[in-house]
């Protein structure tokens, strides 16, 4: 590896100097930029839906999801991306986003879909849509407390329960569209059709759940329960063995919803204490990860869109990975961290290189399509369909290229780095625990990470704690692990192979910190290589601890994983971490 010269040892007293490695906070910030970026200013800022990067010049389009998918998407990442980093450009145009969501809203208590004016689509309130929507309004009323974000709320929950249909154990949908006057066949309620049961009611548990947690709302509570008795007890989503159903009427086995819809039952059992949901989830995630790579690409589906990797699918495994890890199965916080140091990260655009960009509208589509300076507005965007190497998909199979920015992915992939960000370093009872090895401050202490470089994590202590824990990389193993304290000048030293220093398999215990103390954790590297399936491809990976730093064969368009700089040394750079008082728990 080359190395790079330290040369901040002379720096000013006065200046903090941090490791310049992954941020999740900065990297929110640069998705605020694709948030606004990708509102129509000519189109009542309604947010373009898709981009052809590949196009010369690239392009931006509209599309069916334009409305309550889209807008809750933008309000629910603008939301979490400003709490992570402070950030306000663009607060106008989000107010524009509000005030659209909640025009699309008829007396019923639903959100629609609104005319568009090129194209001959229906109004309708699309089962889909209305997941991003309740979960804008929670994260909204999470943020500002606004009684008006709460009644509306209140009101689109009433209506959700009250369109469900209710059997003895089981509500469901049978349509996958409702409109003003009703259900559009009273033959499908009496076939118990239930259309693609966890896009339409499986993924609505998770935003649910959490309204119910913060206002006590009965109807959201009821909802989680009978949509969750439906997916496990009813559906046919999920085969016995925990995989996924790939027959056509069950969308191939589309990889976002069925993830998303563990995402929201684990969060449900865990509410509950229900330990068999749990561990049914667990069967059902364990199989995806067989599916998946070992750094964060999966399929679309088990079969058209299989080479058709979501963004959306990458957080949903990072959500229900985290939601395992604190039920008990603390292995998953190593697989997590994997994902977010990998493909959640280099799914993000933010070289533009490659990228034609345009300042000619004269061949614009008004409420259609957009040439102008489009890379320029979508940097921080994530990919919408990706390669294991490439960020754009162009494959033989499948459909061939299709999107390479959707905005359901930029909102995810917002998410995504929020969860991140959030678990990095949790309170509970008195125990601090660093789960993710990431660059994060909070009101406890600071982390600082010097991986991939260097095996070497450093804590600045804040406040005293009554018991700390590191976790440890399963790779680092216990021998080689040394740790530092210093305090008022006193410096002692500990080792990973002492006893009663193991907790959950992979946390050391570091025990009381106090205020003011600085912790250096250290360990060993891991070098290793991999080969990593996806859908019948091989691709050989190299690692260097947690980080993919070389992927065999690289991408053609804009490939992942080949221009990763590692060296001896982190290298430094002046900054600081944001620190909050009160943060939102997602």
């Amino acid at each position: 590896m080359d190395t790079v010269k330290n040369d901040n040892l002379n720096r000013d007293d006065h200046k903090r100097w941090i490791p310049d490695t992954l941020m999740l906070e900065e990297r929110a910030r640069a998705a605020i930029n694709a948030m606004v970026g990708m509102a129509d200013s000519d189109h009542n800022y309604i947010p373009f839906f898709g981009a052809d990067l590949m196009n010369k010049p690239s392009k931006m389009s509209h599309g069916d999801w334009d409305y309550g998918s889209s807008h809750g998407r933008m309000i629910d990442g603008l939301i979490l991306a400003r709490h992570m980093s402070g950030e306000t450009f663009g607060a106008e145009v989000e107010a524009r986003y509000r005030d659209n969501l909640l025009s699309f809203f008829k007396e019923d208590g639903m959100s629609y879909r609104q005319i568009n004016p090129t194209r001959n689509w229906e109004p309708n309130a699309n089962l889909i849509d209305q997941r991003a929507v309740i979960l804008s309004l929670t994260t909204w009323f999470m943020e500002t407390g606004d009684v008006a974000v709460k009644e509306a709320a209140d009101r689109h929950v009433a209506a959700l329960k009250r369109i469900a249909i209710k059997e003895r154990d089981v509500w469901y949908y049978p349509a996958s569209e409702y409109k003003e006057t009703g259900w559009p066949s009273a033959n499908g309620i009496q076939l118990r059709l239930a259309p693609d049961p966890a896009a339409f009611c499986g993924r609505l548990v998770m935003p649910l759940l959490k309204y119910h947690e913060l206002t006590g709302n009965q109807d959201a509570f009821d909802l989680c329960q009978f949509f969750t008795a439906l997916i496990i007890e009813r559906s046919g989503v999920f085969n016995q063995d925990g995989s996924f159903n790939d027959s056509l009427a069950y969308r191939s086995g589309h990889f976002h919803t069925r993830i998303g819809t563990l995402d929201a039952i684990a969060r449900f059992g865990a509410f509950t204490g229900d330990a068999a949901m749990i561990s049914w989830v667990k069967k059902c995630y364990d199989w995806a990860l067989t599916k998946s790579t070992a750094f964060g690409w999966t399929p679309g589906d088990l079969h058209e869109q299989a080479y058709e990797h979501e963004t959306c699918s990458l957080v949903d495994l990072i959500a229900t990975g985290i939601t395992l890890a604190k039920s008990g199965y603390v292995e998953y916080w190593g697989v997590v961290e994997r994902f977010l140091r990998n493909h959640l990260a280099e799914s993000q655009l933010l070289d533009l290189d490659w990228v034609e960009d345009s300042d000619d509208q004269s061949n614009d589509i008004h409420a259609h399509t957009t040439y102008f300076q489009v890379g320029k507005r979508t940097r921080g965007a994530f990919a919408g369909y990706s390669a294991p190497n490439d960020f754009v998909c162009d494959v033989n199979e499948g459909r061939g290229h299709t999107s390479d920015l959707q905005i359901c992915c930029l909102g995810s992939g917002t998410r995504g780095l929020f969860m991140g960000w959030s678990n990095s370093v949790t309170e509970k009872n008195g125990t601090v625990s660093i789960n993710f090895l990431l660059n994060r401050g909070s009101k406890w202490l600071d982390v600082s990470s010097y991986l991939p470089h260097e095996g070497k994590v450093v804590i600045d202590v804040h406040m005293d704690i009554p018991r700390l824990l590191i976790r440890i990389p399963e790779w680092a193993g216990f021998t080689k692990i040394r740790f530092t304290r210093s305090l008022d000048g006193v410096e002692t030293e500990g080792k990973g192979n002492e006893e009663s220093r193991w907790v959950n398999k992979h946390f050391l215990v570091l025990g009381p910190a106090a205020a003011g103390e600085t912790i250096t954790v250290t360990f060993p590297l891991s070098y290793r290589r991999t080969l990593e399936n996806a859908v019948g491809q091989t691709f050989e990976t190299q690692w260097r601890g947690d980080d993919v730093v070389g992927i065999t064969p690289q991408g053609t368009k804009k490939p992942l994983y080949s221009g990763r700089k590692v060296y001896n040394e982190a290298p430094m750079r002046e900054g600081d971490y944001r620190r909050l008082d009160n943060e939102f728990v997602w």
